[in-house]
């Protein structure tokens, strides 16, 4: 078990690196001043997804290639870089441990982390966070813990290390949404909601602190191939009737709608799953808005519906929301506004 993800530590300058399913986003920013950024460098590149997928000498090459054309039109200067753990390839958890140091905690970690984590330690990385203490049991604290797979963090900072780059940090994708996404100064309990290609990231906040991480086997894709079915259409063509008519029940007929409203339930049923199992364990707590990115952000009346179906009030949240930005920088962000919250949150990172 190796504990050197630095995944809560924070650190100088630096710029943020998210590799998606089919794009890379690097964001730079500065503090403005509190609870405010200023946007110094961004860049996105669309990738085939095979290339990201691959582990082929040729494909790494290939995304190589496209990490160095980003980072350079984005007119980054930095090499140290944070870099995303997508939910994926790692797995968060919130326990629950006596109140003790932190060398007691590390020790008593490195015995009972296999409890709570799926994977051998010895195949492990692992880090941890203490959230504060517990809301039931004032004996008590709560730890974030977070591990991914050994190999595959290695792989990925040393393919970023060979071009030249440093990585000072790796963090799962749910907790840096947690940054860019909540409102400034965050009271209360939240609900972080990010749809993305193939797999959807729920957090349960309370204040600014993660309390509930979930990652769900279904994304964008899930709807776009219940509409290829029910419809009979291509791809390409599903894509875009799920991005340009949503939910809307006046559009073609309401047909779209009609065709993703299985997979819809299930989706709803898994966050309503989440709003109980949070509400059970902090009973004082009550969810007072859940905010969606990722292509949340951008599916016509999704807001409505999962406002609708959980009685909870649903708005679509900008991941730039804190960051100050001239007017040709939001032009070049406009397209993929929604696909940052990871790579926004991640560049959010301070001393913690």
């Amino acid at each position: 078990m190796k504990s050197n993800m630095n995944i809560f530590k924070g650190m100088g300058e630096y710029f943020a690196l998210d590799i998606g399913t089919k794009s890379i986003r690097v964001v730079q920013l500065s503090k403005a001043t509190e609870g405010r950024w200023k946007l110094e460098h961004v860049g996105y590149t669309g990738l085939d997804p095979k290339i990201i997928a691959s582990d082929s000498p040729e494909s790494r090459k290939k995304l190589g290639n496209a990490l160095m054309s980003t980072i350079g039109q984005a007119g980054i200067h930095t090499k140290d870089v944070a870099v995303g753990l997508p939910s994926t390839k790692t797995f968060t958890t919130i326990i629950e441990m006596a109140v003790m140091s932190d060398s007691e905690l590390r020790s008593t970690l490195k015995y009972q982390a296999d409890q709570y984590i799926p994977m051998p330690l010895d195949d492990a990385k692992i880090d941890w966070t203490v959230l504060g203490p517990s809301p039931n049991n004032a004996k008590k604290q709560e730890v974030l813990l977070a591990s991914t797979a050994q190999n595959y963090v290695e792989g990925l900072i040393e393919s970023i290390d060979s071009l030249g780059f440093n990585v000072i940090a790796a963090e799962p994708d749910p907790i840096a949404l947690t940054r860019s996404l909540l409102p400034a100064n965050a009271t209360g309990a939240h609900v972080i909601l990010d749809i993305g290609e193939l797999s959807t990231d729920i957090v349960v906040t309370i204040g600014e602190r993660p309390v509930l991480v979930r990652t769900l086997p279904m994304g964008i894709k899930a709807l776009v191939s219940a509409i290829v079915q029910n419809l009979n259409i291509k791809e390409d063509q599903a894509t875009q009737f799920v991005l340009k008519f949503g939910l809307a029940p006046d559009r073609l007929e309401g047909q779209v709608f009609r065709a993703i409203e299985g997979v819809l339930d299930n989706f709803v049923s898994e966050i309503v799953k989440s709003i109980k199992f949070f509400q059970n364990k902090y009973a004082t707590e009550s969810i007072s808005s859940i905010h969606l990115s990722g292509y949340a952000g951008v599916i016509p009346n999704l807001a409505e519906y999962i406002g609708s179906k959980t009685q909870v009030a649903t708005q679509v949240t900008s991941p730039w929301q804190k960051v100050n930005m001239s007017d040709t920088d939001r032009q070049k962000i406009l397209a993929t506004e929604f696909e940052f919250a990871t790579a926004v949150g991640l560049a959010q990172r301070e001393a913690e």
